[in-house]
């Protein structure tokens, strides 16, 4: 599996297990407003750099990492977390 940037950067993305995956979904914490809307990631630095070093098939040190913008990060996070909540919404019968 591979992701496109808005950048043009190609990113190869891992093919991982069900439990690294709900791993990964467990660790987000959402915020909402007082009207119960929700606003953003709790911990969205951490967060984010955690989703990417388990999800790219990359070197994903630090150099690598710190190549990336905030939006380019954020653009990566949500193209992740979109793979990964494919099926979420379907009940099992």
């Amino acid at each position: 599996m591979e992701i496109k940037l808005k950048s043009g950067r190609n990113l190869k993305v891992k093919n991982i297990s069900v439990d690294d995956r709900d791993m990964l979904l467990d660790t987000l914490d959402y915020e909402y407003d007082s009207e119960g809307s929700m606003r953003g990631v709790k911990m969205m630095h951490s967060t984010m750099t955690k989703w990417m070093r388990a999800c790219l098939n990359e070197k994903t040190d630090d150099k690598f990492l710190m190549g990336f913008s905030l939006e380019e990060k954020t653009e990566v996070f949500t193209k992740l977390q979109n793979m990964f909540f494919v099926g979420e919404g379907k009940a099992s019968k």
